[in-house]
């Protein structure tokens, strides 16, 4: 998708609809978002997004020098397992994609992965919440279910990522009727911005009509 072809679509209004897809700035926003109810249950689904998968939790490229600055000061949240493994393989490493991730404790949950009460839990997240870092935990893992997809052009896909250990989010979420976008209204903020977030609501009104 060109440029040019951005520029028509920004003089001519603020969002488009493209073939299930909601052009909205320079980003893709999967109708998904809008249309899909969720709400994490972290007491039926303990916290596996944080223990399951291929890899870890994808980082953005400047979130790597806040890990470096911030790790001391979350250290004496994780596990003796977690520091093993951050000791071993980094503080963050290069998947085979290309893409920064945390390492794993051996190919299972993140390292920086704490457990409360037999749930998996962000240490970082816990640092973040006693008043130790700024930095809440990686933008990824604050918007999942919510994946982002960088294209070419500058232009990022934002799309849905159905996996079978969210049923009960999918569950709780139908049963309160709170669409995935009100869900993760604070992390989309976080990633694109207030009025990027009012363009979104817009197209969530029109869809809805």
């Amino acid at each position: 998708m060109s440029d040019s072809f951005f520029k028509i679509l920004k003089k001519a209004a603020n969002i488009f609809y493209l073939c299930g897809m909601l052009a909205i700035k320079d980003t893709l926003v999967s109708e998904e978002i809008i249309e899909k109810h969720f709400v994490c249950d972290l007491n039926a689904c303990k916290g596996a997004c944080c223990v399951k998968g291929d890899y870890g939790a994808p980082l953005e490229t400047e979130e790597l020098t806040i890990i470096d600055e911030i790790y001391d000061r979350v250290k004496p949240y994780l596990s003796e397992k977690g520091i093993k493994a951050i000791e071993k393989q980094g503080k963050y490493l290069e998947y085979e994609t290309g893409e920064w991730v945390t390492p794993l404790i051996s190919g299972k949950e993140c390292a920086y992965t704490i457990f409360e009460n037999g749930i998996a839990k962000c240490g970082i997240e816990k640092a973040y919440y006693d008043g130790k870092i700024e930095f809440k935990k990686p933008v990824s893992c604050h918007l999942y279910p919510v994946r982002i997809n960088k294209m070419k052009n500058s232009v990022e896909a934002v799309n849905y990522d159905r996996w079978s250990i969210c049923k009960p989010a999918c569950k709780l979420g139908d049963t309160l009727k709170v669409p995935l976008y009100k869900f993760l209204k604070d992390s989309l903020v976080r990633k694109y911005g207030e009025a990027w977030y009012e363009e979104l609501e817009l197209a969530a009104v029109h869809l809805e009509k």
